[in-house]
């Protein structure tokens, strides 16, 4: 499983962390094509390296026209229009759109507007749509399997923007940072931009220590200023993490649930993986006063216990949550990709004592099937033809 850590150690901005993904290899040459997919016309993007207290990183700078280009101010209507009508990959123009209404939001709430009747400034600006337009290409070209971030240093002082004096860290900034751990390093500067907030949690849900992988390589972006301090930049560690065998310990979550509708019930699974949920069972159960109900099973890691039991209470009828621990033994695995007639497919590896298994990946099936429309039974059979044929050819 390939991971990506965002070291925030001198905080986050849309332009740091696009340097740091050309610094980990993605091709300028690459990004800036993707972006001439865009119709943003006048502006250059300039890669230079800078130092910061000697550690050398990319620095990213958008040289703006001249002209109407240099202040051009746009709605998020405009903004996403820009992106819809653009020939980039469907997944990148939704990604990049969710970030810009992400922080349309936040500012509707700011300023007491509705979502479509805010306009962007700062935010607006050609350099905002290249930083988080490119950042998502970039992030893209990872192919990463889980995204990761240290907690959050947030500056303090005054900024100026269109409005005026604000304080800092931004109001839009701390609306996005909303359940992120933050500390404050007493840095009088903005660490965090709204960009770099918004780009940062769009991708994170997991805040806290590296996690334990193998690090495959390192980049580094530059913030714009030399701060006396820390170095000012943004580091991204791309490692792979193994699930090695052995134990480890869950928690177990349970509630009996007899009086949901059972519409809910497909939207909660949903949402209980989407908060990292390691795995959801429901198991019909006959309850009290003989009434048909549903077991809600969920299994999850001790970190995302509370969270995952807060969502158990919002989205469903129960008035109680159990938990316990459970011990569990898990086969090392890994994923690799396979040469099929669909093309390179990603699956997963299994060793146990016999040597190794190979399963397809479901959602790398079922996004073959949804392009070609073709049977997902289909697609599974391919992988299978596929990892056969590639282990007789290792066995001549």
């Amino acid at each position: 499983m390939k991971c990506l850590y965002f070291d925030c150690f001198s905080g986050i901005s849309g332009d740091m962390i696009l340097g740091a993904l050309i610094d980990l290899g993605m091709s300028q040459k690459y990004l800036k094509d993707a972006l001439g997919k865009l119709s943003v016309p006048g502006y250059s993007i300039k890669v230079s390296r800078a130092v910061r207290m000697g550690v050398s990183a990319r620095l990213v700078s958008v040289k703006k026209g001249a002209g109407k280009t240099r202040h051009h101010h746009r709605s998020y209507k405009d903004i996403e229009t820009i992106i819809n009508k653009s020939s980039l990959k469907s997944h990148i123009k939704d990604r990049s759109i969710d970030i810009f209404h992400r922080i349309a939001k936040a500012e509707s709430k700011i300023h007491n507007k509705k979502v479509s009747d805010v306009h962007f400034h700062e935010v607006g600006a050609v350099d905002s749509i290249v930083d988080i337009v490119g950042s998502v290409i970039g992030i893209d070209c990872l192919g990463v399997d889980l995204f990761c971030a240290s907690r959050v240093p947030l500056g303090h002082g005054f900024v100026q923007c269109q409005h005026g004096t604000i304080p800092v860290p931004a109001p839009a900034t701390l609306l996005l940072l909303k359940g992120v751990p933050v500390y404050a390093p007493g840095i009088n500067f903005e660490l965090v931009t709204p960009t770099g907030a918004a780009i940062l949690t769009s991708f994170v849900k997991k805040f806290g220590s590296m996690p334990s992988m193998s690090i495959l390589k390192t980049g580094y972006g530059a913030g714009t200023r030399q701060l006396k301090s820390i170095p000012n930049m943004l580091r991204l560690i791309v490692g792979e993490k193994k699930l090695a065998a052995g134990k480890d310990c869950v928690v177990v979550l349970e509630a009996n649930i007899d009086d949901m509708n059972p519409e809910w019930t497909g939207y909660l699974t949903e949402k209980l993986f989407a908060e990292g949920a390691l795995d959801v069972t429901l198991i019909p159960v006959q309850m009290k006063k003989n009434r048909p109900g549903t077991l809600i099973q969920v299994i999850c890691s001790e970190e995302n216990c509370q969270k995952i039991t807060d969502l158990i209470f919002l989205e469903s009828t129960t008035a109680g949550v159990r938990s316990y621990c459970a011990e569990r033994t898990v086969l090392e695995r890994r994923e690799k990709k396979i040469k099929t007639k669909f093309g390179m497919l990603k699956v997963k590896v299994f060793k146990d004592g016999y040597g190794e298994r190979v399963a397809p990946e479901f959602e790398e099936c079922r996004k073959v099937a949804l392009r070609r429309k073709v049977a997902l039974r289909k697609v599974y059979e391919e992988v299978i033809i596929a990892v056969r044929q590639e282990n007789r050819l290792a066995g001549d």
